[in-house]
């Protein structure tokens, strides 16, 4: 369906029948990609000695146990509430769900065994877009097909340097979306630098901001300004897996 949107006084056109979902689907097993040592996810029909939770096995329905942990099994979306002492859930701190945003391209700059994405690199391809936006979407380079079933565990990943945060927070972003297990070092002692930047933790705690991760953008996206529809569980906890998906914008004539 046809649909309009008004940003900053600039009406777009999009394609509701178009989504561009950049999700990573939670699949039971090792070929799901994971992080943070936890278990691979985990499905499987409930059984008892009364009842036969597989229509395949003779039951009358597929009913299944799911076991995950959103923080590592796949993309998901998290609050403060994911380095604060005190309890914020993702279904209480996100209100709103669609959102403007940018998708750039970065390539992490290599020091010693690390990985950092420079704030230079973001503000170059953050500038290379003429418009503002809510969200920004990051997708690191190179871009292999086999980020969906990663096994990102002790391979000390790509990762922010947190003055890309204090850029981001500048040009109003209030949602951060990229396609790497956190924004932060592997291992860096707790300190989690641009996660308690981006929230602000705990000076002023800002519980409409987000951060999802895991994500995957594929290479047939261009770099561009889109419009974001958030998708979440309505987890009470600080993290629910998302489905965040995108629709391409074009400036009404």
């Amino acid at each position: 369906m046809k649909a309009k949107i008004s940003i900053d006084h600039i009406v777009y056109n999009y394609d509701t029948s178009e989504p561009i979902d950049i999700s990573i689907p939670l699949r039971a097993g090792s070929e799901n990609v994971n992080a943070w040592y936890v278990d691979p996810v985990k499905i499987e029909p409930v059984m008892t000695d009364q009842f036969i939770g597989s229509v395949a096995k003779g039951g009358a329905v597929n009913f299944n146990d799911i076991a995950f942990n959103p923080h590592g099994n796949g993309t998901h979306t998290e609050c403060v509430g994911h380095i604060s002492k005190e309890k914020y859930s993702i279904n209480q701190c996100l209100k709103e769900f669609i959102f403007s945003a940018k998708v750039i391209s970065v390539r992490p700059q290599i020091e010693g065994e690390d990985q950092i994405i420079r704030a230079e690199d973001i503000a170059k391809a953050w500038e290379a877009i003429p418009e503002g936006a809510k969200a920004v979407v990051i997708r690191t380079l190179p871009n292999p097909k086999s980020k969906i079933n990663k096994q990102y565990s002790n391979t000390n990943p790509p990762y922010l340097e947190v003055e890309v945060v204090d850029y981001l927070l500048e040009k109003g972003v209030e949602h951060l979306l990229i396609d790497l297990p956190s924004v932060d070092r592997e291992f860096d002692d707790g300190v989690l630098a641009a996660h308690h930047r981006f929230w602000d933790y705990p000076n002023s705690p800002q519980l409409h901001r987000t951060i999802s991760e895991l994500i995957y953008v594929s290479d047939e996206l261009e770099d561009g300004f889109y419009l974001l529809n958030f998708q979440i569980a309505s987890f009470e906890n600080d993290a629910s897996p998302s489905k965040p998906t995108l629709y391409r914008l074009e400036p009404e004539a």
